[in-house]
């Protein structure tokens, strides 16, 4: 042991203690690069130097929320979140009394198509895109060079989105969201409606998220006056299921009366590809539509990073 400590004092090294001391590392102080990307999407947020600017959270963590925000585990480590992570279905809904609605999940998992692109074409300013899936739609919005975000309660869907190089987060509509008040358009997607199970509500939500003389394009059910609220599941062929959570499906007469008593008018209804479509705007939107870009038109979009 003596001859071991002599030999390593003469070349001159110390031996090292039995325990190392910890070392502790400081994350460097600004944010992170996938918090930055999501915040340049959303308008108004001061990424140029314009507007105020808007705290973005990491996007695989939900924000605190009211009461009214539904629980992210509904759609996380279920029958969902496997099926948008191989890109097959077959993955329906399931009332409690055994009705099943089938979900279009290789669709959801393709690019867009030909009726999709019709829908995007009518967006306005920087577009918010509520329940973004496995983000065709958002993918799609970036190579057609609007700023867009994508938020959606599940983890897989915002891992998906962000894989294709779109931005988005893993938040509820009804939580705090960048850009509050200031977006141009806002999409209700692939049934996307019925978030919440109370479309009054989502309605009133999405008169905070868009600007004054905002867009706001949702699907509705085709084919019939439906107007129904649920509470569902996620199952799949094996008989897996998810957590039970609050659903609505509503038709195109439906939702516009709902919309009227709300205080929207409809500027727009069309059917395309067995989809049918409504166009709203707050009736007290100024009588020009909001085509201009928002002052942060200059903010990356997912084609340029993809570029």
């Amino acid at each position: 042991m003596s001859g071991a400590r002599e030999a390593t004092a003469r070349i001159g090294r110390t031996p090292e203690p039995a325990t190392p001391p910890r070392r502790t590392r400081t994350r460097p102080a600004g944010p992170r690069p996938a918090d930055t990307a999501a915040a340049a999407a959303a308008p108004g947020t001061g990424i140029s130097g314009v507007g105020p600017r808007v705290t973005v959270p990491r996007p695989d963590t939900p924000a605190p929320g009211p009461g009214a925000a539904p629980d992210p585990g509904s759609w996380s480590n279920d029958p969902y979140s496997r099926a948008l992570r191989t890109g097959r279905g077959p993955l329906f809904l399931r009332r409690a009394d055994g009705w099943l609605l089938p979900l279009d999940v290789e669709r959801w998992c393709a690019e867009a198509d030909a009726v999709d692109l019709q829908v995007l074409r009518r967006c306005e300013g920087a577009v918010l895109d509520v329940g973004c899936g496995p983000g065709r739609l958002v993918a799609a919005l970036g190579a057609l060079g609007r700023p867009v975000l994508g938020i959606d309660v599940s983890a897989a869907a915002v891992a998906r989105t962000n894989r294709l190089g779109g931005q988005a987060l893993r938040r509820s509509v009804f939580e705090s969201l960048p850009g509050e008040g200031r977006w141009g358009t806002a999409l209700l997607i692939d049934g996307n409606v019925g978030i919440g199970g109370e479309p009054a509500a989502l309605l009133d939500r999405m008169s905070q998220l868009l600007s004054a003389d905002g867009l706001l394009i949702a699907e509705t059910v085709h084919g019939a006056d439906v107007d129904e609220r649920v509470r569902v599941r996620v199952t799949d062929a094996r008989g897996a299921v998810g957590s039970p959570f609050p659903w609505a499906r509503i038709g195109t007469p439906a939702l516009l009366r709902l919309a009227e008593r709300a205080g929207w008018r409809a500027v727009d209804q069309w059917s395309a590809g067995g989809r049918c479509f409504v166009a709203l705007r707050r009736r007290d939107a100024r009588s020009a539509n909001s085509s201009a870009e928002p002052p942060n038109s200059a903010a990356v979009t997912s084609s340029q990073r993809a570029g």
